[in-house]
């Protein structure tokens, strides 16, 4: 890939200072295709010194000014320029998506022509960011302004890499910041591709440096590295508490986007078949692997069983197949460690007395070249209740539970029955219903009517073990800035004798 020629490659060193360098240890690891389980492509494997030698080039271009200092309007022309070049190279980057992630070319198809917007809603707003003027007493005047942190650590995930990179890159770059990033090693490429063309559009070299590698090398490097201002992890709690510790020791603020175990309520005002083409889109999209997948379907007793029989109907249509098959809705799981705990969780979902309504094994008519993919069934399971740990637990797969209530009031209190807090769904011809109860629940984000829908300008992120910070918006554009206040004085007498004059002002 060269310009934007869009030419597919199989080899991929780190990116650090503008250009494409192998590892210092020399050691790569494999990509592999999720819906055939081979590799189909190698990436240089970084460690302690690679994310030393990024951290050192982003902190010289910081400190050089060659963008920090940048005017806006100016880093605005070049996100609004990078924004075009990933738009140029859309079919280049899906086929990397879908053969990283196993996810359906049908969904990052649609997915990734929107991922352009938030480098071009952040350059936009920055232009507004103004300062300001305080009402200072006296004869002074103080006025403060922004500016950027300085070199941010960011660590993004597997299931989105192209889009969650975008949304932590964006405001990071508008606000004057150098960035180092850590993508996930189960894929990778799509993050290099976008330093690589960051850079094309007229970032300076070292402002945008992408070092991939394994978590316990090249991820725990990054997020303990003292050089950095902040860190912005999107990943599972445990990590992040981790990272949070470390943050903890040096004193630096975190952005945590964590687990979650999304509740999607359904009324018994509710269209079974509606709610049931919902509950499908807001279960499985991605194979279940994301932080906002609605995993919990608590459902009022008046519909279950004829919202039941309908999920489960929709449910054994969808067609499960390679990610690269555009007929394909559900592609397999990102891995076999994946596909292991998914299908450890169901077995002890089935101990506890969960009963499994639709899949809940791997396929068994998988044609020869598709046995080594990680192909897990969409599974619903019934009969199920808050306590259990398939209900309380991140699955992080095509796994559902249904659990009955029959008021609001217990719908809510079932909602809010969880150690996450990341996002909920409201399903009901009560509008005004749905937004008393959104109100109630415990969670960052609420749609009603809806799911999965995400915008540059909407906050996302979460409460409890989902994390804290955001994403989105103007909070997360000041999140990746601080304030500097300056007071001058303006008394016509000079500065005041503080030890010759005891009635001296002192602040």
């Amino acid at each position: 890939f060269e310009g934007t020629s869009g030419k597919m490659k199989t080899n991929y060193g780190l990116w650090i200072n503008g250009k494409e360098v192998p590892a210092k240890s020399g050691l790569v690891f494999e990509v592999l295709d999720p819906s055939t389980g081979k590799s189909w492509a190698s990436v240089a494997s970084g460690g302690k010194e690679d994310v030393e030698a990024a951290v050192a080039a982003g902190q010289a271009a910081f400190d050089s000014g060659v963008w920090s200092n940048l005017q806006p309007r100016a880093r605005t022309r070049i996100l609004m320029k990078a924004a075009q070049l990933l738009r140029d190279n859309l079919e280049l980057l899906i086929n990397i998506e879908v053969l990283s992630t196993g996810r359906a070319v049908r969904e990052m198809s649609a997915q990734l022509p929107r991922i352009p917007e938030w480098l071009e809603y952040f350059g936009a707003i920055i232009q507004g960011l103004e300062g300001g003027v305080t009402p200072f007493a006296g004869d002074f005047l103080n006025y403060y302004k922004y500016i950027p942190l300085g070199v941010v650590g960011q660590i993004t995930p597997w299931n989105h890499p192209l889009l969650i990179a975008t949304k932590k890159l964006a405001p990071a770059l508008a606000a004057g910041n150098s960035i180092v990033i850590k993508p996930s090693e189960l894929a990778p490429i799509a993050v290099l591709e976008l330093g690589r063309i960051l850079t094309l559009a007229g970032v300076p070299d070292g402002v945008v440096n992408v070092v991939p590698g394994l978590g316990g090398t090249a991820g725990a490097a990054l997020s303990e590295h003292p050089g950095l201002v902040k860190v912005d992890f999107t990943g599972g709690t445990e990590t992040g508490r981790r990272i949070c510790e470390a943050a903890g020791r040096l004193l630096r603020p975190v952005t945590a986007e964590l687990g979650g175990k999304a509740p999607l309520l359904i009324f018994e005002d509710a269209d079974p078949k509606e709610a049931a083409n919902l509950a499908a889109f807001a279960s499985f999209i991605a194979t279940g692997q994301t932080c906002v997948a609605a995993t919990r379907l608590l459902v009022h007793e008046k519909v279950i069983e004829k919202f039941t029989e309908e999920f489960v109907k929709k449910t054994k249509n969808l067609l499960l197949g390679p990610s690269s098959d555009p007929t394909t809705q559900l592609g397999p799981l990102i891995s076999a460690g994946q596909r292991e705990r998914v299908a450890r969780f169901v077995a002890e979902g089935i101990q506890e007395g969960a009963q499994v309504l639709c899949g809940g094994k791997e396929p068994d008519n998988l044609p020869e070249a598709l046995r080594g993919g990680f192909y897990y069934e969409p599974t619903i399971l019934g009969g199920c209740t808050s306590k259990m740990k398939v209900v309380q637990e991140e699955v992080f797969g095509p796994v559902v539970a249904i659990v009955p209530f029959s008021t609001d009031d217990e719908a809510v209190q079932l909602a809010n029955d969880s150690p996450y807090g990341l996002a909920a769904g409201i399903f009901s011809k009560d509008v005004a219903r749905g937004l008393r109860l959104a109100e109630k629940l415990k969670v960052g984000i609420v749609w009603i009517n809806e799911y999965h829908k995400n915008d540059p300008s909407s906050p996302w992120g979460g409460l409890g073990q989902s994390g804290f910070g955001r994403e989105n918006g103007w909070e997360t554009l000041r999140q990746y800035l601080q304030t500097r206040s300056v007071v001058v004085g303006c008394s016509p007498s000079g500065p005041a004798d503080w030890f010759g004059n005891i009635g001296a002002r002192y602040n």
